[in-house]
């Protein structure tokens, strides 16, 4: 694997770059010992050295998240994507006869051991009724530091710095992303665990003590600690950087985090997203940009990832810069593999290549917003005709929205009965004095002329309240959109 950041910077050698590496790939690591893959190619005739051009994936059937639900048999598909390697095959590559003579057999051995042993396990959250596993080797684990490092880098850190990790603790990947960061980059980095961890207070205190000069963690809750703070009137002034994963971070969200900032003494503030899933095992960020100029957009590891963009209702490639659902498709990664992955990501301003023009990188790099496909849903206003509404447009409003700070969106039935009309109700905390009428009609108005849909109501709450309807602190993933529809409260969806 190249650990030097060393790759072509022009699109069409890049792209003939990394098709090599996977072709390689597929033929040494995946095909020997993936079952579902190796039955996929079988079945669809489908061999590495056919793939001389991106056109060419398309050979390679997508991989969705239903692929790893049980089969009404009671099989479980997960664990045929898991890498079981076959020593007799690992014997017969080119590099382990001169290895063995090299090193000994028994070192080659533990090398295997390393790259094939399951070591930790992640798991999907939030996303999907069933929560599915995914498992690192000690060599994706190595990735996981390598891409970690790099994202600091990208975010211009430096090792001087005192870095405070609040996502939450447990088997998601932000958390041991952010982790195997710091030790990748040699960086003080005190691990939280977040809210359910420590609870609010247990943050705050050592917020007062570390003085970080950067914070890591979902956008809500680090909402919710810097206005704790502000209201405690605590300088931060040390604070430079807040990043922000595990959740979409709209723009206006970005601007309450960086006027936040300001209110604890914090002048210049860099508030940068990164982007990830626990089916990629690592993520991607911004670089620091110009507020004016609009995102830097997320910059990609071309030596261990391959991504596209491809037409959602289709699947058919979209070209440069033109928007369309992420795919992914790993380059180098062991223990849990998927190829060509449809993440149900949607981004607005697709891929692009050219370098980047505030850090320079040439790198992939994924530019806009990203909305899920997930969060459209089917909402019975009337009592004829369902109307389709986009969940993700509604939060970018609610975000970007003056006179509200927290918020959590409702979706119910009227008087509670199922044959009756639905109804959004929007829970809110307020910044300001703002009458609550004048609230209410200045947000239904902008709901009306950018959605075409009203809110039946608003109900104002204080910080406290709705914390605890949001779950801050309690939960893995805060909840801003709830459905407590009676169908859908088996399996709800939080944003």
């Amino acid at each position: 694997m190249n650990r030097h950041d060393r790759w072509p910077s022009h699109p069409t050698s890049l792209h003939e770059w990394q098709l090599a590496r996977l072709r390689s790939y597929l033929s040494t690591t995946v095909l020997p010992f993936s079952a579902h893959y190796r039955a996929l190619f079988d079945k669809e005739h489908v061999a590495p050295a056919m793939l001389r051009c991106l056109d060419d994936l398309r050979r390679i059937p997508f991989t969705s998240k239903s692929d790893f639900l049980p089969g009404t048999d009671g099989a479980d598909p997960v664990r045929d994507f898991v890498l079981k390697p076959d020593r007799a095959v690992l014997s017969r590559r080119p590099a382990t006869l001169l290895r063995v003579l090299l090193h000994g057999r028994a070192a080659v051995s533990e090398s295997f051991e390393q790259e094939f042993r399951p070591l930790l396990l992640t798991s999907t959250t939030g996303r999907s009724a069933v929560p599915i596993p995914f498992l690192f080797t000690a060599h994706d684990l190595d990735n996981l530091r390598l891409a970690g490092a790099r994202i600091m880098r990208v975010c211009a850190a430096e090792r001087e710095m005192r870095m405070m990790n609040l996502f939450p603790f447990a088997p998601h990947l932000a958390f041991w992303l952010t982790h195997y960061a710091s030790l990748g980059f040699g960086v003080f980095m005190l691990g939280t665990g977040g809210g359910k961890a420590m609870g609010t207070d247990g943050n705050l205190r050592l917020i007062r003590k570390i003085k970080p000069d950067v914070l890591i963690g979902m956008p809500t809750f680090l909402y919710h600690v810097l206005n704790e703070l502000a209201h405690e009137r605590f300088p931060l002034p040390s604070l430079r950087k807040i990043v922000l994963g595990g959740e979409k971070a709209p723009s206006g969200m970005r601007r309450k985090l960086r006027a936040l900032a300001r209110e604890l003494g914090a002048e210049h503030v860099d508030v940068l997203r990164t982007y990830g899933f626990t089916e990629a095992k690592m993520a991607w960020a911004e670089c620091p940009f110009h507020e004016d100029a609009g995102s830097a957009g997320y910059h990609i590891h071309p030596d261990l990832a391959l991504i596209e963009i491809v037409d959602p209702k289709t699947g058919e490639p979209r070209g440069e810069g033109e928007p369309g659902e992420i795919v992914f498709t790993p380059l180098d990664a062991r223990g849990s593999v998927v190829l060509r992955y449809r993440t149900g990501d949607c981004i607005d301003g697709g891929l692009f290549h050219e370098p980047c023009p505030f850090c320079g990188r040439h790198v992939p790099r994924l530019m806009g917003e990203i909305s899920r496909s997930s969060e459209v849903r089917d909402l019975q206003f009337g009592k004829l005709k369902g109307t389709l509404v986009d969940f993700n447009h509604l939060e970018h409003i609610l975000d970007n929205a003056e006179h509200i700070g927290t918020w959590q969106l409702e979706i119910r039935k009227r008087n509670d009965d199922p044959l009756e009309v639905d109804e959004l109700v929007l829970h809110v905390t307020k910044t300001d004095s703002t009458d609550n009428d004048h609230l209410h009609a200045a947000l239904d108005a902008r709901f009306v002329s950018e959605m075409e849909i009203h809110l039946n109501r608003i109900e104002v709450h204080s910080t406290e309240e709705l914390r605890e309807r949001q779950g801050v602190g309690t939960q893995l993933k805060e909840q801003r959109v709830v459905d407590h529809r009676p169908a859908a409260e088996k399996g709800v969806t939080h944003a």
